[in-house]
């Protein structure tokens, strides 16, 4: 048996922020993950010829470096190797299946230049600049409890930034849907064409609420900090946080999966594995879904009724496949601005992903995919050999148990074969072939991961959900991760819930493991009430 201040279960961005933060503000921790490396969706690897390091699952760090946890540990990262690369230039692009393409640059003055109609300009600059203007107040709710009078200082600055129409603007904003949103507030398409499939990246659809407020949210942190990279790869992130515990004296147990959540007198004290038994003297961390934790790791009396039905009924959204491709040489697009953009989206905006989504909800393999292209060797040449490139490719309008094909080409009978995935594959490498026809020519080595490796290498993703859980409306904000548990702090004393199935939801931020360890650290006030019924200035 082990003993330590704190027991953090799952070692994902979330784990790890906590138990540094933890651990430097002098408390003894111990961290437990059932997979032999730590990590969750972060690793790199060669996934397909020796040489090419391949970000595995996530890669781009917008949301950890311009978060309170990066603020908190980043110069500690930074001594123990934690490297970025970016770039303050163009930094994404969408290609239309007609070869239009719309591009942001990390000023937003550039990317306005090229919408056609002044009107559209302006409309732009002015919703980034609202969101700039009130960033404070709506960071401090995005990082913040909003079940808690802890809220009412970030609404009330909103509500002095401006006044009552301007928050009801904001609560517009969350109603709206992304496709609504550029449809009320743009003549032309070029907003939409960016960020409809960037939306995808939220866990959302265009036609999802809270898709407008998401949208002027991404489009603000890409023009703040970028798309970075890790130098030398996702790894080395983990690399900087490994020595940075090891140092801070946090142990670390992988290979260890967590059976129960020991809970005495209604309190957590630690948690068993097997045979064996951490205790934990002042607080368990739970990176976990509602389902695993409600389900199965806590006591059946230990729970409420309620919460087991509501965590019964937790719903997970679409499922993620992710494509790596070794290239002998760079991808050469017909549109030569692509050859330096480290994101590009193969979308037509809202339709075609708006499409996409409703096939892949309805069962369907979608016939034209919203493919994610990631070129990271543009920012970071260490990964692949000299003169060669590699792309990562992501899909994020799968479904977990496919149907049917919507292009009524692949057999489906038999689920997620090896088979299947590989021709799914051959389906997204001919849609970026139609935009750059020399990859054919250049495709050295493929490897593919579906829905069901995704599950196999993180119980968080249930059913291939790469989020943690549905992000509709009714899953997010106050009502996550449960209406009746819409809070880090349980129910039950010196246990806490944190992860992408609770609130901010899904990302690299870090944000709710920071927050936790930040209550338990200074002793904020508001961190647990009785249940209630059911930064960074943008440039230009």
């Amino acid at each position: 048996m082990a003993e330590a201040d704190a027991v953090i279960v799952g070692s994902g961005v979330n784990g790890l922020v906590a138990a540094a933060e933890l651990a430097l503000a002098g408390w003894s921790v111990v961290l437990v993950e059932r997979e032999p490396n730590i990590g969750g969706f972060i690793a790199t690897e060669e996934r397909t010829l020796p040489g090419y390091l391949h970000d595995t699952y996530s890669s781009w760090h917008p949301l950890f470096v311009s978060g309170p946890a990066y603020a908190r540990l980043g110069e500690q990262l930074r001594r123990h190797g934690l490297e970025y690369r970016n770039t303050d230039e163009w930094v994404t692009a969408s290609v239309a299946d007609d070869g239009r393409v719309t591009l942001a640059h990390r000023d937003p003055r550039r990317t306005a230049e090229s919408f056609a109609y002044d009107e559209d300009r302006a409309a732009y600059l002015a919703a980034l600049g609202r969101l700039g203007d009130n960033m404070a107040a709506i960071g401090g709710l995005m990082s913040g409890e909003l079940r808690s009078p802890a809220v009412f200082r970030p609404a009330a600055a909103l509500l002095r930034g401006g006044g009552r129409r301007g928050v009801e603007r904001w609560m517009r904003s969350v109603a709206a849907s992304g496709r609504g949103y550029t449809r009320a507030e743009f003549r032309g398409d070029e907003v939409d064409h960016l960020f409809a499939p960037w939306l995808l990246h939220a866990g959302l659809s265009p036609d999802h609420a809270s898709g407008a407020f998401v949208m002027t949210l991404l489009a603000a942190t890409l023009h703040g900090v970028g798309v970075p990279v890790v130098a030398g790869g996702a790894g080395r992130f983990l690399d900087a946080f490994t020595s940075l515990l090891a140092t801070t004296g946090v142990r670390v147990e992988t290979g260890t999966r967590v059976d129960r959540i020991l809970v005495e007198q209604g309190r957590a004290v630690g948690v068993a594995s097997g045979g064996r038994v951490f205790r934990a003297r002042r607080a368990v961390l739970a990176s976990v879904t509602p389902t695993a934790l409600y389900g199965t790791l806590l006591p059946e009396d230990s729970v409420r009724p309620e919460l087991r039905d509501e965590a019964r009924r937790f719903r997970y959204g679409r499922a993620a496949m992710q494509i790596h491709v070794a290239l002998s040489r760079p991808l050469g697009w017909r549109d030569a601005r692509l050859n330096t953009i480290p994101v590009v989206h193969l979308s037509d905006g809202s339709g075609s992903t708006g499409i996409a989504c409703a096939e892949a909800e309805a069962g369907l393999l979608p016939r034209r995919p919203t493919v994610v292209v990631g070129q990271q060797y543009v920012l970071d040449s260490s990964r692949v050999p000299p003169g060669a490139a590699a792309l990562w490719l992501q899909l994020q309008e799968m479904p977990s148990t496919p149907r049917g094909d919507a292009a009524g080409e692949l057999d489906t009978a038999q689920g997620w074969t090896p088979e299947l995935a590989h021709g799914y594959a051959d389906r997204v490498l001919n849609r970026i072939a139609g935009h750059a026809p020399d990859l054919p020519g250049k495709v050295l080595a493929v490897d593919v991961i579906a829905p069901p490796d995704l599950t196999r290498r993180n119980p968080n993703a249930v059913d291939g959900d790469p989020y943690g859980g549905s992000l509709e409306l009714d899953q997010s904000f106050l009502w996550r991760p449960l209406p009746a548990s819409g809070r880090h702090a349980t129910d039950i004393r010196g246990l806490w819930h944190i992860g992408a199935s609770t609130h901010p939801g899904p990302g690299l931020g870090g944000i709710s493991g920071h927050m936790v360890a930040t209550t338990l650290t200074t002793g904020a006030r508001f961190a647990r009430l009785p249940r209630l019924s059911p930064g960074r200035r943008i440039r230009g």
